[in-house]
Parts: C-alpha cells; structure tokens; sequence
C-alpha cells in the first residue's frame, strides 16, 4: 500500500507540468501575424465586451467571466477566450504546424466553446445560433 501511494505521488509530480495553465499573451502578439483577424475582431461586440457591463457587473464573476478574458490584464473577449492562453503556441515555429499548436494549447473553436458564454446562464440570453453567428466573430485571412 505504501508503494502505490509513493508511485501515485511520484506520478501526479510528473504529470504537474503537463496540468499546468497555458499563460495568456494577449491580442497584440495574435495581431503579428493575424492582422485581418485582430482588424475585424476590434470592431466586433467580443472586443467591447467589458465596456458593455456596468460597474457593478464588472466585480460580478457571473458577468466578468464571459466578458474578459484574463482579468485583470485582458478585458474583452480577445483571441485567447475562444482559441485557449496563446503561450505555448504563439510562435510561428509553432503555430505552422496545426497539430503542435494544438498540443501546446491551441483550441479550434467549437459550438460547445461558444455555448460556454452563450447559454441561459446569461441574463441577455435570446438564443444562439452557431452557424449565424461564427462568422461574425473575426474576418478570416484567404489563403
């Protein structure tokens, strides 16, 4: 029994660094070489998120979680809300390889991610359509 207990912990000590949170990097470092996306983006309601709560609702964490992305540092619903803490991909080394990014971090935004923010829970809730509404989140770059 003593055995399996110094194995369990000996495990969970290796597995601590592949647990850990990605850190956030904020928008300006996605903008180098996503400019298309980060222009759009900064005319959208995910970039005036913040804003658009009250003071009051800015100290709340039902209304502060969906409408920042890292607070205190990154207000707004910037690039890092929906596509995971850039840190670990950001680079280009890294983000020229989809399955890399990926493994360091990197989330493909889906229906569920969105449904995360956009869901009954929300007082402003009227309905979200995935379909409609991804395209209104960013311009995306032709390659």
């Amino acid at each position: 029994m003593k055995r399996m207990v110094i194995v369990g912990l000996a495990l969970l000590v290796l597995a601590l660094p592949l647990m850990a949170a990605h850190a956030f990097v904020g928008p300006e470092k996605c903008k180098m070489c996503h400019k298309v996306e980060y222009t759009s983006w900064q005319a959208t309601k995910h970039a005036k998120a913040w804003n658009s709560l009250k003071p009051a609702e800015q100290t709340d964490a039902k209304c502060s979680g969906c409408h920042s992305t890292d607070l205190p540092k990154l207000t707004g619903v910037s690039c890092e809300a929906c596509h995971g803490a850039g840190g670990d991909y950001w680079k280009m080394s890294v983000m020229k390889d989809q399955k890399l990014a990926i493994q360091n971090g990197l989330i493909l935004p889906t229906k569920e991610v969105c449904e995360k923010c956009h869901n009954k829970k929300s007082p402003t809730f009227k309905g979200f359509d995935y379909a409609k509404s991804k395209g209104l989140v960013h311009d995306v770059k032709k390659k």
